[in-house]
């Protein structure tokens, strides 16, 4: 794990400048930087990761779980649309080959050498995907503000 250190440049002064030879040198060195690094050896391994670590998401209450499950999801990349399509393929001449780790492997290696001529086809589904995924977040968006996802979820809790 690389370790994080915080640096700061100060200017390098000496504490003692009493005669004239070293009044000069102090002068001289004024203008000179010095790169002073702290280290994070002396802090505890977990004081460490949670001052680098990000804060953890609030946990969603139970109404709000529900109305995530009725948000639309995100439509997959022309990359994912292609990798259903190579695997298919890739499986068929490669029988022996079970690990996802090496069809994506050969995979990606693929996609890389494909022209944009090649990879049109899969960028035509996903902007078509991407289009449905709009429309059905409009709708979602007007039904949250018209209050009629709120509408279903007190009838249920009615009974």
């Amino acid at each position: 794990m690389a370790r994080k250190a915080e640096t700061s440049l100060k200017p390098l002064s000496s504490p003692r400048a009493s005669s004239a030879s070293d009044k000069a040198s102090a002068r001289d060195s004024k203008d000179k930087l010095v790169l002073k690094v702290k280290s994070n050896d002396g802090m505890k391994r977990s004081v460490r990761q949670t001052n680098s670590a990000k804060k953890p998401k609030p946990k969603l209450k139970k109404n709000q779980k529900k109305l995530e499950s009725k948000k639309p999801k995100k439509p997959p990349t022309a990359f994912f649309y292609f990798l259903e399509d190579f695997r298919k393929q890739f499986q068929e001449e490669n029988p022996d080959v079970k690990s996802m780790r090496d069809i994506g492997k050969a995979c990606g290696e693929k996609w890389k050498t494909m022209t944009y001529e090649e990879k049109v086809q899969y960028y035509d589904m996903a902007t078509e995907k991407r289009a449905e995924f709009d429309r059905a977040m409009i709708e979602f968006n007007k039904r949250m503000e018209s209050g009629e996802y709120e509408d279903e979820e007190d009838s249920e809790f009615s009974d």
